[in-house]
């Protein structure tokens, strides 16, 4: 197995106009304003989280082993795979760390800004579809997801692969696909290719990429990324917490007065957006009008019109309300390893002085 060489995958990151965070391993941010009007995100701009470097599969000798408390081992290619029945989701993948920025006091690990998040169009099996081939025992806890990506962690000697587990109840009702294209494409490298796993509505580490391996296992997974990271205070990470995010206009620009449209995004792991609501400056909270139907594992568009008539400035903020009756908090919920920060976005920007007076303005 080869790596990637990150020096030519960073500049390929910064020329595609991703946010580069870290070049080994590779983490960009896909900014805000590209976000703008897009129900999928361009695999080019899609952001892009590692913990090791990344591994290049041969796609002709790569095999998903599937073993353990299984009834049939399998092990499957690449074309067995696609030659199976597919589907196609869209879906959402946020990371843990997305607002980590934001944490006060700070804390350790990635210091991801807003744009660790991105919608794309995924096509591939249902995993429900492999693990019926496998049969699952009736002793099987958890599913174990292997990535091919490997490398050293303080405090374990040797390679530590990265794996995540999913609960084995529910599998059924995840709606997960082990993914082999993105928005049409064949799923580029660095998103996991040849093979992904895709869960809808939970936290991106889920969605193991450059899948390997998966095993059924009798009770709970004690990997470094199940027990070591990627918890809150010892609960794991699951569903997304129910976030939104202005886009327009963007932060610290300055607009001329008058009627603006603020736009922007919402979404939430645990049920669809029932509604966003819009502050300007210290006005009461207004509603936005929700854009299209409903998404169960997708963002959610939304705009409120807005008149900005007094120059200076001024702070915008968005919250969202899931239809669990979750709601954004209006500071973030520190814990030590920085996950799930879903505060109430804030743009701050400047109302220009009018260029033409007012009506009944003294000059």
């Amino acid at each position: 197995m080869r790596t990637l060489a990150h020096d030519d995958d960073q500049l390929a990151a910064g020329e595609g106009g991703l946010i580069v965070r870290s070049a080994d391993p590779l983490n960009c941010e896909t900014p805000l304003p590209a976000l703008a009007g897009a129900q999928v995100v361009p695999n080019a701009l899609f952001y892009v989280r590692n913990h090791f470097g990344i591994p290049v599969l041969d796609p002709a000798t790569w095999r998903l082993d599937v073993g353990g408390l299984v009834d049939r081992r399998l092990s499957l290619d690449i074309g067995r795979l696609r030659a199976m029945r597919s589907a196609t989701a869209v879906v959402t993948l946020e990371c843990a760390g997305n607002g980590r920025a934001g944490f006060r006091p700070p804390v350790p690990g990635e210091k991801w800004g807003l744009g660790a998040v991105s919608t794309a169009e995924w096509t591939g099996v249902p995993l429900t579809e492999v693990l019926d081939q496998a049969g699952i025992q009736a002793a099987a806890q958890e599913a174990v997801f292997r990535g091919a990506d490997c490398g050293q962690v303080d405090g374990h000697d040797g390679r530590v692969f990265f794996e995540r587990s999913l609960p084995v109840r529910q599998l059924r009702r995840a709606g997960a696909l082990l993914a082999y294209a993105m928005n049409g494409e064949e799923l580029p490298v660095r998103h996991g290719y040849p093979l992904r796993l895709v869960v809808p509505g939970w936290y991106a580490v889920a969605s193991v990429k450059w899948l390997t391996g998966i095993e059924l296992i009798g009770g709970s997974f004690r990997g470094h990324f199940q027990v070591d990271r990627y918890h809150i205070g010892g609960k794991q990470l699951s569903w997304q917490r129910v976030r939104s995010l202005i886009v327009e206009p963007a932060p610290g620009g300055t607009v001329e007065p008058g009627d603006i449209v603020i736009r922007g995004l919402a979404w939430s792991g645990a049920a669809p957006i029932a509604r966003v609501e819009v502050r300007i400056g210290d006005g009461p909270w207004q509603p936005a009008a929700l854009a299209g139907d409903r998404q169960r594992h997708s963002w959610q568009w939304w705009e409120a019109p807005a008149l900005l008539s007094r120059p200076g400035n001024l702070t915008i903020r968005a919250r969202a309300t899931d239809l669990a009756g979750q709601a954004q908090p209006d500071q973030p919920r520190w814990n030590s390893l920085g996950y799930a920060n879903n505060a109430i976005h804030q743009v701050r920007l400047a109302v220009a002085e009018p260029s033409v007076p007012w009506p009944g303005d003294p000059r």
